[in-house]
């Protein structure tokens, strides 16, 4: 309810309130309403000469509850009046600020919420009257003293014109009192001088004609147009003069299709021509089964601003998942900065564009704006643009979101949220000066929601009438963004029609040009060109590099290991982690084996002393899941931690390892990005458990497995994927091995599953030595992490180099009746089972690596046994899961047309693998007597 009938106020109105009001008047009689100031100087006259006496007991009970007489009384009511409007008044502009926004003018259709009862008057009881009282304005910037009808105009402009500002959701004071005074105060407007309107002018014609000459060129042809919200283009092109003048000279973009070409075209300067002879695709041969549509391409480019800094941009290609790259543009920032050495994030800056039914519905935003405030994930603050076109497809926000905006999910974040309207461009300046000065002073993500509308349907063949008519009716009375401020202009006396005119008919003629250079015969179109950090590094096919060697010399394997091993002498390490170093240490003279865990920080440790930046993120990925890495350890008397990573040679190169939030597509898409920037580093990502990959698909399908097919980019990304039937159930079995081969083709991604710590050692090194980059996925174990077999000795990594297919040592070939191809975990078992049973007619070759796989791996190691030897596929999973589909359809019915070749797996099941202990055990059981029984 409203203040009304509250006691007339006189609840509110109380003695603490009358000290606090007198305070401000000892501190300064000018931080007073003239009324107050006269009625303070009145009250002090009984005190003598000392005007700062403060008000005693006395005064309240005298003054207040026991209010004079007579002339005096009406006076005392007066004051009492003022008392309660100004009181009033600080709650007024409070409710400006947190609900102003709610009836700001951002929408360009002139759709205006209701007023909220916060901001009318009646609800204070305020009246005609009181609106030329004078009120202290101490509370905003400014003057003291002004009339209340000044103040609540001074209100109205700030919160509730073309610009509305979320930011009372902050909890920091000074945060808060940074954008009040950047929203309230005229001295920060942003008055823009003629070149700069003209400069405006110029972008908007260049957007609108850009879009007008392909539609009329391209009748029909999927365009994704920018029209209804060209005012994107100059907003961009403030945005990067602003950012070169803060001293960012790396510009990290990420965006959707729907205004991309004329981004391509207008602020990354991609040539028209190229462009246009995307649509003219008559080079169809240049892309049989690859490439990518029009609007989903990137590009970079160098630009020079109007006041000569040079900055590089770089827009990065996006499939039609629209938010998806939003992690990855993060990732490949985050990894400029750390190429230019820029910890203070300053260098290097990310801009991503959304759309608003995009931004409110993928839960991948979210994860995104998680890893703002981390400190291993975070850029400096992110520019986030919303293009909003007030639907999506079809569908209006009332249908497609809960919230009120479609930027709400961003106030889980510390920071504003700029409402602004799309057909203002000035506010639009405004809003991008006051957006950056904001990221620059407290280096966070700033979003800006520029209300627009989309004036044709979700694509050029689509009619938005059918679903959205009043909508669309508003739509086609509407001229363009760019008439309507050529028309303020005008009224100012700015621009001239004629001035106008010149401007878009030499935009117009540029674009004639451009077409008839694309329609040329000899043209030659533009491959495009990698940067420059990946000069050396090759895609290509697998069989286009030759293997290398892998192997460390002995000496440095052992000084890597005692480094792994020693702890500050005044560390305090847990108790139950000595033996774990004293374990590394024994490791590291030859006199123990070393595990898994070992074998891995050995081989980070090695490349690192190399050279080579090493990252590695996942959930716990510092102690491991399995508690099998501790390659972080925490003091236990101060919780201070050290990394023995770091320590291992002097002039090594950097290293991360991080525990990252529990996010799959958001980290995942992260470390693509970073990955992207750094072809001469080690970049690793790790699942808590291999099946938690799946939510990650998108990323895992639309970036890592085919961007090197649609884009011609390249990377060195592992993913590690802990894999393994041991009855945990169905969600901690299978990483899924037949989803990742499926995916397989055109040597586009490494797929290995190593059984040996040695062979995991060469797998990781053979990913940065060799020249050869593309993703790798290693699916680890988890039992074998412990497994008494499972470890190799120090000479195992002095020599040799990772092993396609391991050939059985144990068995003489000329005894061999069956040959049980396997992998990973699978061979241990199997190879138990042999031990047990003693069966020396049965050979275990290991697969190692599936993917890519030359048949000549796998017959070199069946060559040694007899023609007519029945070779076996054993796997875990069921027969629908794993390998074998794949290798049935690589391998056929009969290897080399000399060794016949089934399956045996488990039964085809919708689910990998049973919830029961037992169970499990049972069907394992069945699977090893099929291997070494009646298989016809």
């Amino acid at each position: 309810m409203g203040w009304r009938g509250m006691d007339d106020w006189r609840n509110a109105l109380n003695t603490a309130y009358l000290e606090r009001l007198y305070a401000d008047y000892i501190s300064n009689p000018e931080n007073v309403s003239p009324d107050w100031r006269q009625w303070f100087e009145s009250l002090n006259e009984g005190v003598g000469q000392n005007n700062h006496a403060p008000l005693g007991p006395s005064f309240a009970p005298a003054t207040i509850f026991r209010p004079p007489s007579g002339s005096d009384s009406a006076a005392m009511e007066d004051k009492l009046h003022l008392a309660r409007l100004q009181e009033r008044f600080d709650i007024l502009v409070r409710n400006y600020r947190v609900r102003g926004h709610i009836i700001a003018r951002v929408d360009p259709l002139g759709r205006r919420n209701p007023r909220p009862f916060e901001l009318d008057l009646d609800y204070y009881g305020i009246t005609q009257a009181d609106l030329d009282s004078q009120v202290s304005t101490k509370a905003i910037r400014g003057s003291n003293v002004q009339t209340l009808r000044e103040v609540i105009a001074r209100l109205e402009e700030s919160y509730c014109g073309a610009i509305g500002a979320q930011f009372m959701h902050i909890d920091e004071l000074e945060t808060r009192r940074w954008l009040q005074r950047r929203m309230e105060n005229r001295e920060h407007r942003l008055r823009l001088n003629y070149q700069q309107q003209v400069r405006i002018l110029t972008k908007l014609t260049d957007a609108v004609i850009f879009e007008q000459f392909v539609r009329t060129k391209y009748v029909g042809m999927k365009t994704f147009s920018l029209e209804g919200a060209e005012t994107v283009i100059p907003l961009l092109d403030l945005a990067i003069e602003k950012l070169a003048l803060q001293g960012v000279r790396e510009i990290v973009m990420g965006m959707a299709h729907r205004g991309r070409l004329n981004v391509l075209a207008n602020i990354l300067g991609k040539h028209y021509h190229d462009i246009f002879r995307e649509f003219e695709d008559v080079d169809g041969s240049l892309n049989n089964n690859r490439g990518d549509v029009k609007y989903h391409l990137g590009y970079h480019n160098y630009c020079t601003t109007a006041t000569g800094h040079e900055v590089h941009i770089s827009l990065g290609f996006n499939p039609s998942h629209l938010e998806f790259v939003n992690p990855v543009t993060l990732g490949r920032c985050r990894g400029k900065q750390d190429r230019f050495g820029d910890t203070q994030r300053k260098v290097a800056a990310t801009l991503l564009i959304h759309g608003d039914a995009a931004f409110a519905g993928e839960g991948i935003v979210q994860e995104t704006l998680n890893l703002s405030q981390l400190p291993d994930y975070a850029v400096g603050g992110t520019i986030h643009i919303i293009i909003n076109n007030q639907i999506g497809f079809t569908t209006p926000p009332h249908e497609g979101r809960s919230c009120v905006y479609a930027t709400d999910v961003a106030k889980m974040l510390q920071i504003p949220i700029f409402h602004v309207n799309g057909e203002d461009p000035e506010a639009v300046a405004q809003v991008v000066d006051m957006a950056l000065d904001f990221r620059a002073a407290f280096r966070r993500d700033v979003i800006i929601d520029m209300y627009s509308f989309r004036r044709w349907g979700h694509n050029e063949g689509d009619e938005p009438a059918f679903t959205q008519p009043l909508m669309y009716t508003a739509i086609e009375k509407r001229p363009t963004v760019r008439q309507g401020y050529l028309n303020q202009l005008m009224q100012l006396g700015m621009v001239s029609q004629d001035e106008a005119d010149d401007i878009a008919e030499r935009r117009y003629e540029i674009l004639e040009q451009e077409l008839k250079l694309a329609r040329r015969s000899d043209y030659s179109p533009n491959p495009g060109t990698l940067e420059t950090m990946w000069q050396g590094y090759i895609g290509q096919a697998d069989s286009s590099v030759d293997e290398v060697d892998t192997a460390v010399d002995r000496e440095d394997l052992s000084r890597y290991m005692e480094r792994l091993a020693t702890v500050p002498e005044d560390f305090h390490v847990h108790k139950k982690l000595r033996r774990v170093l004293n374990n590394r240490r024994a490791m590291g003279t030859g006199d123990k084996p070393l595990d898994w865990a070992s074998a891995e920080l050995l081989a980070l440790a090695s490349v690192l002393a190399e050279g080579y930046r090493v990252r590695f993120s996942g959930q716990d990925s510092q102690r491991g899941t399995f508690s099998q890495r501790h390659a972080v350890l925490h003091d236990t008397t101060d919780g201070r931690t050290y990394m023995a990573l770091r320590d291992i040679c002097p002039d090594q190169a950097t290293v991360e390892m991080i525990n990252s939030p529990l996010s799959e597509a958001g980290v995942l898409g992260f470390e693509y990005g970073y990955s992207l920037v750094f072809p001469d580093g080690l970049v690793l990502w790790e699942a808590q458990f291999g099946d938690f990959a799946n939510a990650a698909q998108v990323i895992i399908d639309q970036f890592i497995a085919s961007a090197e097919d649609k884009w011609r980019h390249l990377s060195g990304l592992v993913m590690l994927l802990p894999h393994g039937f041991e009855g945990q159930g169905p969600e901690h079995s299978s990483a899924r091995l037949e989803r990742f081969l499926v995916l397989a083709a055109e040597d586009n991604m490494q797929i290995v599953m190593p059984s040996t710590p040695a062979q995991h050692f060469h797998a990781l090194r053979r990913q940065v030595v060799r020249s050869w980059r593309k993703p790798l996925v290693v699916f680890t174990p988890k039992s074998l992490l412990r497994h008494p077999r499972t470890v190799s000795e120090l000479d195992d990594f002095a020599v040799g180099r990772f092993q396609r297919v391991l050939p059985d040592p144990d068995t003489d070939p000329k005894h061999i009746q069956r040959v049980l191809l396997c992998s990973g975990k699978m061979y241990y078992d199997l190879d138990e089972a042999r031990r047990k049973s003693e069966r020396h007619d049965v050979a275990l070759v290991r697969l190692e690596q599936f993917y890519p796989l030359p048949d000549v791996h796998v017959l070199d190691a069946l060559n040694v046994y007899g023609e007519g030897t029945p070779v076996y596929w054993v796997q875990e999973e069921p027969e629908n899961m794993g390998a074998w589909g794949f290798l049935r359809w690589r391998l056929g019915e009969k290897l080399q047309d000399r060794y016949p070749f089934a399956g045996i797996t488990r039964p085809a099941s919708a689910s990998p693998a049973t919830g029961s202990s037992s169970s499990h055990r049972a069907e394992q059981q069945v699977l090893i007597e099929k291997a070494f029984g009646d298989m016809v």
